[in-house]
């Protein structure tokens, strides 16, 4: 069975940082593209950064010089570092895993974790 489970959300204070985790489980990890999406209250959900199974991150422009998105294959995690956060970051946060094997697409969201960033 597949796992994803996103941690460390919480509330913060507009120029705060804070860490997300995402661990994952019953998939071969390393071979799994991962995103971060996140959805505002009554906004659609956007990706928010990506990094490849080959270490290759890239960013949403609202984010870039704010956000890292990490992967820690060993472990299974996906990580995202969030810096000088603003008002606008505010959302549930959900990590993604996408792989394609032949004609076969696998697609795995986690559950989410709520960050909500104050002024």
């Amino acid at each position: 069975q597949v796992q994803l489970v996103e941690s460390g959300g919480g509330l913060v204070q507009a120029g705060g940082s804070l860490r997300l985790s995402c661990a994952a489980s019953g998939i071969v990890f390393s071979v799994y593209h991962m995103d971060w999406y996140r959805q505002a209250p009554g906004k659609q959900r956007e990706l928010v950064a990506t990094i490849t199974s080959t270490l290759i991150p890239t960013y949403t422009d609202s984010v870039k010089g704010r956000f890292t998105i990490s992967r820690d294959n060993a472990k299974n995690m996906l990580f995202l570092q969030m810096n000088s956060l603003k008002v606008e970051d505010t959302g549930i946060y959900y990590c993604r895993a996408r792989a394609t094997f032949g004609r076969r697409t696998e697609d795995y969201w986690g559950q989410g974790t709520q960050v909500t960033v104050s002024s």
